[in-house]
């Protein structure tokens, strides 16, 4: 409800002009779709025990996706050639951007791939029931091959320099406060509208099974009960959400390189999940939006101390918090209740 009413509230800014700054709205914005990116991998870790270390990647395949879109539209109204076209002596964008001018048919691509990206490293692995450790090292080597490969300046997708230069998006102008305020409203509830729908999905009886697999995976099996398909469809779906981040991510940015599918963004993505609290789906937004705000801060304040300060973070969350921020509410209620005796 209160991601509703600040999404609500966002919007009314952007109305009225009235609120925060471009700025301030902006990181809003970013550090929802980063809530979106957390959820995403907690349904799979929190609830299957499926740990990725790799959705980096179907966070990169939706901003890659939606940079298509705008770069074609910005082509295609302007006759300005994309920096990646002028370096490469291109006369015209690659035949795979058929069609890119249509935002629809850019949103079904995104998910049309990440869905058979996902499936692909899923049945593969599933069904030779890797798990634990080596599925995790598994989906960290497919972000390290999607990055090597975006890298590469004749794939059409700008190599190390990515794509930038974005003008509009559905006929929005980037640049205006109105644009940046609407973003950053429906990244906010996007945010919340997913919260809503996967806690209900993790309470249903396909939630109780995702759980099961994550306790006792051999015992289900043993009992008759076919493991493969739940685990693929948690991991589809958990692909499909990173991707939507990555699609609401991009514009709000300006920008998409292959820094998006550098290693330690992945990485980060479990911290979020690990210091807000896994297998609680408002403690992963919560770690999320905890440590990106600190992100921001503190980048700009001590760039150079913000892994120092992270890996404190993760220490202590470890030592003191085994279910990371999420235990601080019953931990306060206890000690309030012995000083009460």
């Amino acid at each position: 409800m209160l991601l509703v009413c600040l999404g609500l509230l966002i919007l009314a800014c952007g109305v009225t002009g009235a609120g925060p700054s471009s700025y301030v709205l902006n990181l809003v914005g970013q550090i929802a779709t980063f809530g979106i990116l957390a959820i995403s991998l907690d349904i799979i870790w929190g609830y299957a025990g499926i740990l990725s270390l790799g959705h980096g990647l179907f966070f990169a395949i939706g901003g890659y996706v939606v940079a298509m879109h705008m770069v074609k539209v910005g082509y295609l109204s302007t006759g300005a050639q994309p920096d990646f076209m002028v370096f490469m002596g291109w006369s015209d964008l690659p035949f795979y951007y058929a069609g890119f001018e249509f935002a629809p048919y850019a949103l079904l691509v995104a998910i049309c791939v990440s869905a058979l990206v996902a499936f692909v490293i899923g049945y593969s692995a599933f069904r030779a029931r890797v798990v634990g450790v080596y599925f995790s090292i598994i989906t960290q080597a497919f972000v390290y091959i999607a990055m090597l490969l975006m890298f590469r300046n004749d794939t059409g997708f700008g190599g190390n320099n990515g794509m930038t230069g974005f003008s509009t998006l559905l006929s929005w102008p980037l640049a205006e406060r109105r644009t940046v305020a609407f973003l950053a409203a429906i990244s906010v509830l996007c945010t919340a509208l997913l919260l809503f729908a996967m806690a209900r999905l993790v309470t249903s009886r396909f939630g109780q099974m995702l759980v099961a697999i994550r306790d006792d995976e051999a015992r289900l099996r043993f009992l008759g009960r076919e493991t493969l398909w739940v685990k693929l469809g948690i991991w589809t779906l958990s692909a499909i959400l990173a991707t939507l981040a990555g699609v609401l991510y991009v514009p709000q940015v300006g920008i998409v390189n292959p820094r998006v599918l550098a290693p330690d963004l992945s990485l980060e993505i479990a911290v979020w999940v690990a210091i807000g609290g896994r297998g609680s789906l408002s403690g992963a937004l919560l770690g999320a939006i905890v440590i990106s705000t600190l992100k921001f801060i503190l980048t700009a304040v001590a760039p150079d101390l913000w892994p120092f300060i992270l890996s404190a973070l993760v220490l202590f969350v470890v030592v003191m918090l085994s279910n990371g921020l999420s235990d601080l509410p019953g931990m306060f209620a206890t000690k309030v209740r012995k000083m009460a005796r």
